[in-house]
């Protein structure tokens, strides 16, 4: 399993962010995926997943409306669309292959960073 996170970047507060999620060495269209994060100073926090069937859920109260999770089965990328970016937003964003709680994301992850 290889899990290749990108996207990430600087973002002022409103602004916007797409991360991207590249997969490889396991049939991604047979699997659920997930989106954590980790805050500075903070644990592991679960922040999206979808089935693969493309339902989306989202865990965490403050990103619904705001992000999107979405995947690309026939490229087998997963996305992470970031709107009205805050800075409790700001992180290390990982792509994790399964539901929430059921794997430990294994790639380097991407930085996010929210500030004015």
């Amino acid at each position: 399993v290889q899990l290749v996170e990108s996207g990430g970047g600087l973002a002022q507060p409103g602004g916007s962010l797409r991360l991207s999620c590249a997969a490889s060495g396991f049939t991604f269209s047979n699997y659920a995926m997930s989106w954590a994060r980790k805050a500075p100073g903070k644990g592991l926090e679960w922040v999206a997943s979808i089935n693969a069937d493309g339902r989306g859920r989202y865990d965490v109260d403050s990103v619904k409306g705001r992000f999107t999770i979405s995947r690309d089965n026939a490229k087998n990328m997963l996305y992470l669309q970031m709107n009205n970016l805050s800075p409790e937003d700001t992180g290390l964003y990982y792509c994790a292959k399964g539901l929430p709680y059921t794997s430990v994301p294994a790639g380097r992850g991407t930085q996010v960073t929210v500030s004015s």
